[in-house]
Formats: structure tokens, C-alpha cells, sequence
């Protein structure tokens, strides 16, 4: 691997002490980084584009947001992402720092365990036109704005009518989202090993309307048929978009995966256990 790509939350000092331990010990290959991190450092800075497409491997320097991120940066390569939890969660970034060099020796050497996770694509149409085009690791959210006013979403499945959501929005989840916005919100934990789609309503205003889970393989879609106040599709919790009266949400299984690097050391019940307390009274 002779092109790594690092990304890193934002202002932190570990961070920036990681990537010169980590150029260091690597003296040979080249270090990509965006411009707050290159800035931090004094390197030379790329645009996240270009590190997306040139790098060989990811290292994520942060917590969870800062993989999602970067994962969005690949656009769908089959590039492996190291994770190195500088976060408070640490759901997807499962190295902490100690291990971060045995890992990454693994790595290099091919014998790491690689863990591809499902991905959601999502399509808004509009008009006739797309608006949206764009690949999820964790959730694509409809949901209302400030005004506290209940939405009318129209469900279909397969091109078949599922439900009329009166709610203040509803989420599509992957597995690996299945513990963030969705769980707050009253769904299921789902392994990460299945291809499914989670379907979580917010707030709804029937007792009847729950969550529920769909296989991966079903293309769901949203309808907006009524006047819509202040509605806004948010995709892993960064691309917003206000949504119109008409509009369109097609919400589906990706062609491509994020391959991250798995820590043999843990778990997936382990981390429920040890970062949501799953199980305890």
C-alpha cells in the first residue's frame, strides 16, 4: 500500500501526534490528508475527493462521524478503513490507540480481517429530475423541521403501497446504523452480518406504526402527497436537502460496502456491552 489516506476529526492534538508517529514509522509511503488536518501538520493538504480515489487504505483518526466521513469520501471503493477510536463511542472505530501499530503491521501484511458492511443508496426525485444521488452507512432521515407539525408520508415497497406515515419523519437504517439515530428512536439492534433495511417511525401518532425490518434486497420509497412544512432529508448525518410537496425518496441496497478493518479482539456483543451497557439491570 503506497498511498494512505488519513482522516481526522477535527482540532485534535492526539491526531495530529498520531499522523507524525505514523509518517515515522513509514517514511516510504505517502500520506494524504484534508486541509484541516494538513494545516495542523504543516503537510501539504488534498481535497477529499482526491484522497477518496488515490488512497490505498484509510485510517480514520477519530470516532464514529469521522469513519462515516471517510467512507463517504471512497464513493463506494473497495479500499479497507482502520479505525482508530479518538471519540467517546467507538461503535465502527473499534482500535484504540495502544493497538493502533500491531494493527496496521497486520494490515500491511494481508492478514487482517476485513469486514464488509452494507450500504444504502438513496435517490430523490423531483419533477422528473434527481436531486439526490448518494451512498449511506448508517441512515437516510425524513424528517420534520422546527414547527411542530405531523407529516404524511406515503410507504411503498417494492412499487407496493406499505403504509400512510403520520409521524414527524422515519428512518431507513442499515444494520451498522441499526445502534444510532434508529435505536433512540425505538428500533431494533440488527447484526451487522445481515442485509436488511430498518424502517423506524418518529414519534408516530398511532400506536400501530412501528418499527420493522425489511430484507435488503426490497426498494422502498417515500412519497410526500401533501403540503409538507419544513421537511428535510438528511443521509448519515450530513447531506440535508428541504423537501418539496411531490418529492420522491427512493431508498435501496447499494452495489458497493465499506470494508472495514475488524479488531479480533472484539466483538459485536462485546461493544453493545461495553458502550450501550446491553444487557445489564
Amino acid at each position: 500500500m503506497k498511498t494512505i489516506g488519513l482522516v481526522a476529526k477535527p482540532r485534535t492534538a492526539e491526531g495530529v501526534a498520531l499522523a507524525k508517529e505514523l509518517k515515522e514509522r513509514l517514511p516510504d509511503t505517502t500520506f494524504l490528508v484534508e486541509a484541516h488536518h494538513g494545516q495542523a501538520l504543516g503537510w501539504p493538504h488534498v481535497s477529499g475527493e482526491e484522497l477518496g480515489y488515490r488512497s490505498d487504505l484509510v485510517i480514520v483518526l477519530g470516532g464514529d462521524g469521522t469513519l462515516i466521513h471517510a467512507a463517504r469520501l471512497l464513493k463506494g471503493r473497495a479500499v479497507p478503513i482502520l479505525g482508530v477510536n479518538l471519540g467517546s463511542l467507538g461503535f465502527l472505530t473499534e482500535v484504540p490507540v495502544p493497538e493502533l501499530f500491531p494493527m496496521l503491521d497486520k494490515v500491511l501484511a494481508g492478514q487482517a480481517v476485513i469486514e464488509p458492511r452494507m450500504k444504502l443508496l438513496c435517490r430523490v426525485y423531483r419533477d422528473g429530475k434527481v436531486l439526490v444521488d448518494d451512498e449511506v452507512l448508517n441512515d437516510v432521515v425524513i424528517a420534520k423541521g422546527a414547527l411542530a407539525t405531523i407529516q404524511d408520508l406515503e410507504l411503498v415497497s417494492d412499487g407496493t403501497f406499505v403504509t400512510r406515515l403520520r409521524a414527524d419523519g422515519v428512518i431507513f437504517s442499515t444494520p451498522t446504523g441499526s445502534t444510532a439515530y434508529t435505536l433512540s428512536a425505538g428500533g431494533p439492534i440488527v447484526s451487522p452480518a445481515l442485509d436488511a433495511v430498518i424502517v423506524t417511525p418518529i414519534c408516530p401518532h398511532a400506536l400501530t406504526q412501528r418499527p420493522f425490518v425489511v430484507p435488503g434486497d426490497q426498494q422502498l420509497e417515500v412519497r410526500l402527497p401533501g403540503e409538507s412544512n419544513e421537511v428535510y432529508l438528511t443521509i448519515d448525518g450530513k447531506t440535508g436537502l428541504p423537501m418539496r410537496r411531490g418529492d420522491r425518496v427512493e431508498v435501496r441496497k447499494s452495489g458497493n460496502r465499506a470494508h472495514l478493518v475488524r479488531n479480533p479482539e472484539r466483538d459485536y456483543f462485546s461493544v453493545l456491552r461495553q458502550k450501550l451497557h446491553w444487557g445489564e439491570r
